[in-house]
């Protein structure tokens, strides 16, 4: 039992050092991508909402590349998933609501 407990703690070990300069990076990208917005960035937020609508009641959406709509979709996507998980988070359950 104490051998299997070693090698574990080894294995854990190394682990951590493999994973370290991932975790550095992915920690260097959320600090800049997952920063709330600051009162500044509102105006270029209206800018951005106001030219979806624009382009939504132009039909300006259908000259879009291939990649460009893919993306697009992909950023719903990802919308789409946080806003679940905001939602299980704030109903601290995968599944339904405390009654």
């Amino acid at each position: 039992m104490s051998k299997l407990v070693g090698s574990m703690l080894g294995l854990v070990q190394n682990g951590i050092k493999a994973a370290t300069p991932q975790a550095r990076i992915i920690q260097r990208y959320a600090m800049v991508e997952l920063v709330p917005p600051t009162p500044k960035d509102i105006p270029a937020i209206r800018n951005g909402i106001n030219k979806l609508i624009h382009s939504a009641k132009s039909g300006a959406y259908k000259n879009l590349t291939v990649k460009e709509a893919w993306l697009n979709t992909l950023v719903a996507i990802e919308v789409w998933c946080w806003f679940f998980i905001g939602e299980c988070i704030g109903k601290r359950h995968l599944v339904g609501y405390s009654v």
